[in-house]
């Protein structure tokens, strides 16, 4: 933008979280007031940040379609839900949820929508030419995978993986 110089600029909160300490987990990312209303960005954190591989994009771009398409089908979470998406890292996803909430009040929403792609099988909802501008970057079978392992975590998750680290 015209006029912001790099020393104008200050760090934004995602790039002050200590990524040599995170541990995957699910954390308040951030809490916005657009209006009166509060909106809750949650970090879905899947990988440990530059101590694990990355995911790949189709792995990814498979996750966020039946995540999304749950999300957006979720009883009594429906109306709420925002956003889901990728982090450019491809370490996590971003969930964005309308209210003021903890990690707590959406750990089984978040647990159940990764059980759902651990054992998804089938046509990926969203998956064609029609419906999506890169239809053949997906894989469903790292992306049950992915399912498994994160609501795994979510199943025994401790208190310890819901607070960033200081």
């Amino acid at each position: 933008m015209a006029g912001i110089g790099e020393k104008n600029m200050e760090k934004i909160a995602s790039f002050t979280v200590d990524h040599l300490r995170l541990q995957p987990g699910l954390y308040v990312s951030r809490k916005d007031r657009v209006g009166a209303e509060t909106v809750t960005t949650f970090d879905l954190r899947l990988t440990s940040p530059n101590e694990e591989p990355v995911m790949n994009t189709a792995e990814v771009h498979t996750i966020e379609h039946l995540a999304a398409t749950y999300l957006r089908n979720a009883a009594g979470w429906k109306e709420r839900v925002l956003y889901f998406g990728p982090m450019g890292c491809r370490t996590g996803f971003y969930l964005l949820l309308a209210g003021d909430w903890e990690p707590e009040d959406v750990v089984p929403l978040v647990r159940d929508c990764f059980r759902f792609i651990a054992d998804y099988r089938g046509e990926i909802p969203g998956a064609s030419p029609r419906d999506c501008g890169n239809y053949l970057d997906m894989n469903l079978p790292m992306a049950n995978y992915w399912g498994r392992r994160y609501a795994g975590l979510l199943s025994n998750m401790g208190r310890d993986r819901m607070v960033y680290p200081e």
